[in-house]
């Protein structure tokens, strides 16, 4: 009955290591995954329904930029401005589009003169971008995530 016992007890000891082996193993091997994952790049970029989500992710990235530069743009016409030769007429648009695909505008740098020209620029360039068509977020292993885009825009001056 003790060799029962004694080998009941082995085989407890035993065991409790193959579990906690197994779970040990199953950490290193999520640890090394993370490790591995580029959290600097998305696996699919945000998309307007008109782009194709079958595209590769450079022509997802192209359409996205076209189809966004594009409802700026409209929009841009919409309004009369001539800016001075002297003013820097490249803008920068710092904006966040959320794992929902509503977009935020973080941060609009420009030269200090286009405020004294259009002090409405940042407000026409923010409810551009709010009015956007549906965008669905950026993805990264199939998980809807948020990310951050710079745009360039260039506007026209006098001559």
């Amino acid at each position: 009955m003790r060799k029962f016992w004694v080998i009941g007890l082995v085989c407890a000891f035993v065991s409790c290591d193959f579990f906690e082996s197994k779970d040990k193993k199953a950490r290193e091997l999520v640890n090394q995954e993370m490790r591995n994952i580029d959290w600097n790049e998305v696996d699919n970029y945000p998309l307007f329904e008109a782009c194709d989500e079958t595209l590769t992710k450079q022509d997802q990235k192209v359409c996205f930029e076209n189809e966004l530069t594009s409802h700026l743009a409209a929009t841009l016409e919409e309004f009369e401005y001539i800016l001075d030769a002297d003013i820097n007429p490249t803008v920068y648009v710092d904006f966040v589009i959320d794992g929902e695909g509503k977009i935020s505008v973080l941060n609009i740098e420009k030269d200090t003169k286009i405020d004294l020209e259009m002090p409405e620029f940042d407000g026409i360039i923010t409810q551009s971008l709010k009015g956007v068509p549906k965008i669905s977020p950026a993805l990264k292993r199939g998980i809807p995530v948020r990310t951050k885009f710079r745009i360039p825009i260039v506007l026209g001056s006098k001559q």
